[in-house]
């Protein structure tokens, strides 16, 4: 399971009001901590609200339901979240509020122990929510409808997003993980692997396109793994082929891969489009051979590094991202400065750093030979600088050459902020003619130092 799935940096990503000439309307909040794949779901969510006649508002406004749809990726993720859920409820007393997500799936007592929770949600049954909050209002009482995820069998199809601001959207193609490497509670979280229906998934994506959205990024648990639960021979190498054909899409985006999914016929599917962005998101966890078999990764140095020369020998100025954890059980000196030189080797465009965190019911939770959070930091510490270099080498040789920005976000001023094909962030200051950026257009500029961000 890679951790850039499920730990994009937790915060809380909230819905801003969409302007409506209709008389007041209930309304209902929405806070997202965690990853891509919560934030696909919540807008999923704000849509299923919407077609019930609610009015989607920002977090500070009056709302008559909150929903806080959570992450426990990592001990931080429940915290955040348990400090967002008792923030929320003080911020909207008179609200029914609603946790769902991942934590919520997990814990759902511990959830339910915090005074002002009215439902608790887990990962799947999501379509049900405005029954649950009918009943919490009729019984009043807290609701707790969280059933085993292991009874999930189905990809669960919620309401096709329809929002104002078309840029980048995100399908959900796939849900659910088996692979149960040693540190990771998702697939206690999220359940069995669970493939979306293709002919579901090419709609949704032709009806995205015909309203303007230029990107759209495949998004899932365990993306690679598309298919497999299919009775029809449906792969992501088929469905990535089927999705190239829809006329007007301009950029197709693979969410994380893990290395075992990278298959021949995947990377020709990869290679023959003109439109799949040339950015791949391939997760490491660790530069040891050792620390990899206690973690329960199927592969080893020698396979990454060839799968990711095999890559960039097809796809030319490929940019590769990745994620390490840092302290893992167990993971001696000699193992940290193996994974050290084998990230400079590799060349990514971009490192994700975390430190370990113990998850209970994870088998290395249980391993006696914890790190030290403070080697635990120094170690992230130095990994970081490995990140930073590499990341400053890789988007150096596109330095005065002409690339291509989506506009994502304006700020009031103008100034503007997207990325390349090959995910590089670019700040666009307002333009000389006092023209205005236009989030979700489509335009070559000269990539200047300036434009780029410096962490």
């Amino acid at each position: 399971m890679s951790q850039e799935v499920e730990q994009v940096n937790t915060h809380a990503a909230i819905f801003e009001p969409r302007t409506t000439n209709d008389e007041p309307r209930k309304a209902v909040c929405f806070v997202t901590l965690g990853c891509k794949v919560n934030q696909t779901e919540s807008e999923a969510m704000a849509q299923l609200f919407r077609e019930a006649k609610y009015q989607v508002v920002g977090a500070s406004e009056e709302a008559d339901v909150v929903v806080v749809n959570t992450c426990t990726v990592t001990n931080t993720g429940d915290s955040k979240s348990r400090q967002v859920i008792r923030r929320m409820i003080k911020a909207h007393p008179e609200s029914v509020v609603v946790v769902m997500g991942c934590y919520a799936q997990t814990a759902p007592g511990e959830i339910l122990g915090i005074e002002g929770v009215d439902l608790v949600l887990g990962t799947q049954d999501r379509v049900k929510i405005l029954e649950w909050i009918e009943r919490v209002k009729a019984e009043r009482k807290p609701q707790n409808a969280v059933r085993g995820i292991w009874d999930a069998e189905e990809f669960e199809e919620l309401p096709q997003l329809s929002e104002e601001q078309r840029t980048r959207a995100m399908l959900k193609i796939q849900e659910g993980c088996n692979q149960f490497c040693t540190y990771c509670i998702i697939p206690y979280a999220r359940g069995p692997l669970r493939s979306r229906i293709p002919e579901n998934a090419i709609a949704e994506a032709r009806r995205l396109v015909e309203e303007g959205y230029p990107e759209i990024v495949l998004t899932g648990i365990h993306t690679g793994y598309y298919g497999q639960d299919l009775e029809d021979p449906w792969s992501l190498a088929r469905l990535v082929r089927e999705l190239d054909k829809i006329p007007g899409l301009r950029r197709l985006r693979l969410s994380s891969i893990e290395p075992m999914e990278y298959t021949e016929e995947l990377i020709e599917s990869i290679v023959a489009s003109d439109k799949v962005c040339p950015h791949l998101h391939m997760p490491l966890q660790s530069g040891s051979d050792r620390v990899l078999a206690r973690m329960h990764r199927p592969y080893n140095l020698s396979q990454y590094k060839e799968l990711l020369e095999r890559l960039h020998q097809r796809i030319p100025n490929l940019a590769v991202t990745t994620d390490i954890i840092a302290g893992f059980p167990g993971e001696t000196e000699e193992d940290h400065l193996s994974t050290l030189e084998f990230a400079k080797s590799c060349g990514f465009s971009g490192i994700h750093v975390f430190p370990y965190s113990k998850r209970k019911g994870t088998p290395a939770a249980d391993y006696p030979d914890q790190v030290s959070k403070k080697l635990k930091d120094q170690r992230v510490k130095e990994l970081l600088l490995v990140a930073r270099d590499s990341q400053q080498a890789f988007i150096r040789p596109f330095i005065g050459k002409p690339v291509e920005v989506l506009i994502e976000w304006v700020d009031p001023v103008g100034c503007a902020v997207g990325h390349t094909p090959h995910y590089i962030q670019v700040h666009l200051p307002t333009q000389e003619d006092g023209k205005s950026w236009t989030a979700g257009q489509l335009v070559t500029v000269i990539l200047e130092e300036r434009h780029i961000k410096r962490s």
